[in-house]
This record gives structure tokens, C-alpha cells and sequence, in this order.
């Protein structure tokens, strides 16, 4: 077998009901596409054939670029039969993957491309996914997928927080797909009580938290996954334990938190580009241990505490950054502080908490940032306090917490909105609460076995 006719022979088994036959010819074909796909056999390939191949998680290429090339060539072959078909085969080329030069230059300058709407559908998403890095997690799908080959793999960081009193400063990353964790570069120092976001899927950004002395840090760190490394950037104006944290349209926001002697109603935006901390304007209430996410260009802070015993209230409160302006929003269904936030697609999930004074919960609802109403879903197998949460292939992870007085969580669970379930999915390498996690893009290489 060779990719002059590994086509053939894998055609060939699948009409004779060959399955070992057909399972390594095409085995050979994805392993060696690059090759494959110069040979005149993948000319004749049906359109049901090349979507079976192209759409392959294990398709092995060493960049996307390949696998639009791929298709184009096959196209080209024959376009006045294929022009009404070359929509669906783009489908499944992941045009998000592409470098954005390649994506201007190559796919829209080319005639099937630009002049197909669909297909120019197709390409305006994929250009909206690198303009916007903040927000893909509001549009991820297959087609913005790495490939299993890749030399990248998306992974949760879980970063610092602490077990039964013990600050960490730990950095790891969990593999849903093997359970299996790795360490990643240690912080510079422990920290628990800390904000934690992803700016895209290639850096981490940490600023603010509690010191193992109680003291609260106005430190921000930023983590490169190419080089495994932690590099200071500018201080917070204000040092903030219990705050909140969220990437929005390029700005990094810190939210209220502690100072330490009293809670924070200001609010402050950090500017990558110049590397400078400026305030905005200041929420209506002070506010300790909210839950702060970004959706589509606004800014949510829902529940917190404004109290010393902790409990949490319903408020939620929404920011918009063009206006500079903060607006209530239709109140959550119970009292949460140190609840856990994310978002995934058109909805925001929030989840666990500490509800009362005498109770942590389980409880999850979801707001429909369309309707502005908020219903519950299932609730999680385990209570929760300040655990991380993280969203990856469309399903929600929330790992650790503290379910009473020094009762802390090693459990993982994750979330699966289509069916509205919660599975237990493993553990991590230590019980903690206080921590933070993010979904990131990260080398394999850099991941070192434990």
C-alpha cells in the first residue's frame, strides 16, 4: 500500500465489506494525507468520501492550510459538477485554524469562495474568532477544533487556591480525554482567593488574591504556554483578594474583592498593549466573592457578599463598556458568594456557592441573556464553595471546592447541556477550594508527567 492507491484499496474493502482492509487503507490515507492528496485517486473521490476524510479528528497534517488545499485541488478537478457541493466540503475544513493572511489572501480570493454566500459565511466566522479572542468561547465548534495530531491540545489550568488552610502554588492542567494531569511551571508564589482568565485560548492572566499571610496581593501575572513561563506585568491599582476577573474585548477587568479592611465597589481595566491599569466606573454596590464572566461585549458580576458573615444575594449587575455604565439585570433565583461562572453559547451558567449562613449548595441555574430570565438546571452531585470552572468541547467542568468548614474537594464533575446531566470525571491531584481555571491551548511537550 502507498498513496498512489491506498484510495482504491480502502474503496475497495468498503465495497466488499473488507472491514480490517478498509479500516488500515484509510488509517494509511490520514496518516499520510499530505502525500495522498497530490495523487490523482483523490480526484475521484465522492463528496460523501472527502467529507468522511477531511472532517477526521485524526487526520494528520501539519497545518490546516493543507486540508483547504486538499479541497480546492479536488474541486478544481471537475468545478462545474462540484461548485453546488463545495459549501458542505468547506463545512469541514477548520478555517478557524488557518492563519488570517492565509484566510484573506487564499480562501476569499478564491472565486468558489467568494462568490458562494455560504461560503462567505464561512469565512466571516472564522475572521470574528481571531478579531475576537475574548468571545470563542461563544462560538466554538468542530471547526474551531484542533485536530488530534496536533502539536497543541486544550487543556484546563487549574492555578493555585488552598487545602485545608495550606496556600498552593501550584500550577496544573487536567486532559478530560485521559484524566490525566501534568504540571505546568510553578507560580513565582502562593496565592489562594485569586482572579483567573484566559485571554483566547493562548494566555492566562492572574492578578490580585490573598497571600499566605492573609495580605491581599495587587500582583498580576501573565503565562505564556509556549514557553511555560510567568512574566509580572503592571500592579492592579488597588490590591484585591476575593475579586472577580474577566477578559473583555481585549481588556483585562478586576472587579470589587477585599482591600483588606473593607469590600470594594471600584472597578479596574488593564490595557495589554500599554501595559497600564486605569478605573472605570464603579459598580453600584461593594461587593466581596461575586462571580464575574464577559458575553457578547458586556460584563456580568452576579451574587457576592456585602456582609461579614459571608451570605450571598441575588444581585446581578451588567456592564457596558461603551456606555461605561452599570445596569441591574433580572436578579438570580437563590443567594450565592463564591459561586462559579462561565458562559457557553447564547447562556451563562452559574453554580455552587454559599447560599446561607449554615449552607454551601449544589444548586445551578442558567440565564438567557435573550429573554433576561434565569431557570434552574440539574444540580451538581456535590456542594460546592469556590470551586474553578471551565468550559471545553462544549460541556461544562467544575472541579474541587469546599462543601462545609474545612471540607475540601478533590472531585471533578462535568456538565453536559444537551442532556442536562452532571458525571463525576475523575479527581484532581489535590483537594482544594479557592482556585482558579481556565480552558488553554498549551504544547504537548511542555506538559511533564507527575
Amino acid at each position: 500500500m502507498d498513496a498512489v492507491n491506498c484510495i482504491g484499496i480502502h474503496c475497495f474493502g468498503e465495497l466488499h465489506a473488507c472491514s480490517e482492509l478498509q479500516a488500515k487503507a484509510k488509517t494509511y490515507i490520514l496518516e499520510n494525507f499530505s502525500e495522498v492528496f497530490h495523487q490523482d485517486e483523490f480526484l475521484t473521490l465522492s463528496p460523501v468520501k472527502l467529507i468522511e476524510l477531511v472532517s477526521d479528528d485524526n487526520l494528520q497534517v501539519e497545518k490546516e492550510e493543507i486540508v483547504f488545499e486538499a479541497v480546492v485541488r479536488w474541486y478544481k478537478a471537475k468545478p462545474e459538477e462540484r461548485t453546488s457541493i463545495f459549501p458542505k466540503i468547506l463545512e469541514n475544513v477548520r478555517l478557524a485554524l488557518l492563519s488570517p493572511y492565509y484566510l484573506v489572501d487564499c480562501v476569499e480570493g478564491l472565486e468558489a469562495v467568494n462568490n458562494n454566500p455560504d461560503c462567505m459565511k464561512l469565512t466571516a466566522e472564522a475572521k470574528l474568532y481571531h478579531l475576537l479572542p475574548d468571545r470563542r468561547h461563544e462560538r466554538e465548534s468542530i471547526r474551531t477544533k484542533p485536530r488530534l495530531t496536533s502539536d497543541t491540545f486544550e487543556v484546563i489550568v487549574a492555578v493555585g487556591g488552598e487545602d485545608d488552610k495550606v496556600v498552593l502554588r501550584a500550577v496544573e492542567c487536567f486532559c478530560p480525554s485521559t484524566l490525566k494531569w501534568k504540571s505546568l511551571a510553578c507560580l513565582p508564589f502562593a496565592i489562594s482567593k485569586h482572579g483567573l482568565v484566559a485571554s483566547g485560548k493562548n494566555t492566562l492572566y492572574l492578578a490580585g488574591g490573598e497571600f499566605p499571610d492573609g495580605g491581599p496581593s495587587h500582583c498580576v501575572w501573565r503565562y505564556d504556554p509556549v514557553l511555560d513561563y510567568w512574566q509580572e506585568v503592571e500592579t492592579m491599582l488597588v490590591a484585591r483578594s476575593e475579586l472577580g476577573l474577566a477578559m473583555l474585548d481585549g481588556y483585562l477587568y478586576a472587579v470589587g474583592g477585599w482591600e483588606g479592611t473593607h469590600r470594594l465597589n471600584s472597578v479596574e481595566r488593564y490595557d495589554p498593549n500599554s501595559n497600564t491599569w486605569s478605573l472605570v466606573a464603579p459598580m453600584k454596590t461593594a461587593l466581596t466573592s461575586a462571580a464575574v464572566v464577559a458575553h457578547d461585549g458586556m460584563l456580568y458580576v452576579t451574587g457576592g457578599a456585602i456582609l461579614e458573615d459571608g451570605d450571598g444575594i441575588e444581585l446581578v449587575q451588567r456592564y457596558d463598556p461603551r456606555t461605561d455604565i452599570w445596569n441591574e439585570v433580572a436578579p438570580m433565583k437563590i443567594a450565592r458568594s463564591g459561586a462559579a461562572i462561565c458562559a457557553l453559547g447564547s447562556h451563562i451558567y452559574v453554580v455552587g456557592g454559599w447560599h446561607a449562613s449554615t449552607e454551601n449548595t449544589n444548586r445551578v441555574e442558567c440565564y438567557d441573556v435573550k429573554t433576561n430570565t434565569w431557570e434552574f438546571k440539574a444540580s451538581m452531585n456535590e456542594k460546592r464553595y469556590r470551586p474553578g470552572i471551565a468550559v471545553l468541547d462544549g460541556k461544562i467542568f467544575v472541579l474541587g471546592g469546599e462543601e462545609g468548614w474545612d471540607k475540601y474537594h478533590d472531585s471533578i464533575e462535568v456538565y453536559d447541556p444537551l442532556t442536562d446531566t452532571w458525571t463525576m470525571c475523575g479527581k484532581m491531584l489535590t483537594s482544594r477550594s479557592w482556585l482558579g481555571c481556565v480552558p488553554l491551548q498549551v504544547r504537548k511537550s511542555i506538559c511533564r508527567d507527575n
